[in-house]
């Protein structure tokens, strides 16, 4: 059993916070909703997190799983048996943890069980979506368009997720090497500098402000690095922490979105990936509003998973959901027109295709235009700082070369 701390909203508006146990999310919202609260917000509690535990994650990357689902969709469409499909795929998956995964699948569904809820044991492997789909596919009687589905749908994903780490390696890179030169230069070269212009001048000469700013830096930094590195990654656990709390996550969401650089790559990459999602949900015929639960979990951003969830509740009261996605004002007027288009026409899983098609361009295009503006602030950046060293530890040289003069 899982504990679970909930957010949700009664059928009469007020908020209700609070805790439950449960085997998994899915028990734990069909509990809250007996209740006729209609869940915000979800969160598993971890037992005896700190220092001393570390997680690795599942080891599966989402290449893996996209060739296990294009495999899987091939063989069903072939007309092989099920049992079949799963024996063969568990047996020859290079990746031992999803091989090992899909045997218990197997088993599971040897015993009577639907591939759904044999998929559903695994979440670390299998997420709600992939779920919820290949759920949709059993009913329907299309397992195997469904699988040609996910796979296209988790390969997009990929793409995406791409393309943001792509837009984030540049900077933390150049920031590295500057830390990494800059940490170099002041513990080991300026005190030789120091140490040389103090024997020069016999200690009559006062050095220059830039120099003396550079070498009482060093000195700073060669007494307390220790110190400085302990208080860095103090301040990282500290903040990784505070993320992990409800509202530590959206205060830090809410300033991401507001960034100026960063904050409109995450705003698009964060309405490609919802439309795209449920536009898939919906053609696969998951139920829009379990379709919308899917997507606020999967949303990566608070602020969007709120705006999210509001729509939801929107849908199961009767109202749309473009309405509730346009007052958050987090999603872009052109979206909520187009959503708003879609559910009055009768279209919306088309609708929130091209929507999603379009902002998946639109961030390949903010990533180039940010690697291009990055490119030459960086180097200045990283030039202004180094010259700045040199100027300062040349300064004295040029001043003791003129009183000889």
């Amino acid at each position: 059993m899982a504990t679970f701390a909930y957010v949700g909203k009664t059928r009469q508006g007020a908020v209700k916070k609070g805790e439950l146990t449960a085997k998994t999310r899915d028990e734990a919202v069909d509990q809250l909703r007996k209740q006729n609260v209609i869940v915000t917000s979800l969160e598993e509690k971890q037992g005896g997190e700190g220092l001393g535990k570390l997680s690795f994650g599942s080891g599966i990357k989402d290449k893996d799983i996209v060739v296990f689902t294009r495999q899987f969709g091939t063989m069903i469409n072939a007309g092989l048996p099920l049992v079949q499909c799963l024996d063969i795929l568990g047996t020859q998956s290079e990746n031992k943890v999803l091989g090992k995964a899909v045997t218990e699948v197997k088993t599971s569904v040897e015993s009577g069980s639907t591939l759904a809820d044999a998929l559903r044991k695994h979440p670390k492997v299998f997420d709600e979506l992939y779920v919820n789909m290949i759920h949709a596919g059993e009913v329907g009687g299309l397992l195997d368009t469904i699988l040609g589905r996910l796979a296209k749908h988790i390969e997009k994903a990929m793409k995406l997720k791409g393309q943001i780490k792509s837009a984030m390696v540049y900077p933390s890179a150049i920031i590295g090497v500057a830390v990494i030169v800059i940490t170099i230069l002041m513990i080991w070269v300026i005190p030789i500098f120091a140490k040389m212009f103090a024997e020069m001048s016999g200690g009559k000469m006062g050095l220059p402000a830039p120099t003396q700013i550079v070498i009482d830096l060093s000195n700073f930094m060669k007494s307390y690095i220790l110190f400085m590195i302990a208080g860095a990654i103090a301040a990282i656990v500290a903040l990784k922490r505070y993320y992990k709390t409800p509202n530590g996550k959206l205060t830090i969401d809410r300033l991401l979105l507001k960034t100026p650089i960063f904050g409109d790559l995450i705003r698009k990459a964060a309405v490609a990936k919802f439309t795209r999602t449920l536009g898939t949900l919906i053609t696969s015929g998951v139920p829009l509003l379990e379709g919308l639960s899917i997507c606020a979990k999967t949303a990566g951003n608070k602020i969007i998973e709120i705006a999210i969830m509001d729509a939801r509740i929107s849908i199961s009261g009767g109202k749309t959901i473009a309405e509730p996605l346009s007052k958050s004002n987090v999603f872009p007027k052109m979206v909520t027109h187009m959503i708003a288009v879609g559910e009055s026409t009768g279209a919306l899983d088309n609708m929130l295709g091209k929507i999603a098609d379009f902002y998946e361009d639109e961030v390949d295009q903010a990533v180039a235009a940010l690697t291009s503006l990055l490119e030459p602030i960086m180097m200045v950046f990283l030039g202004t700082i180094i010259g700045f060293i040199v100027i300062a530890m040349y300064l004295p040289i040029f001043q003791m070369a003129s009183a000889i003069g």
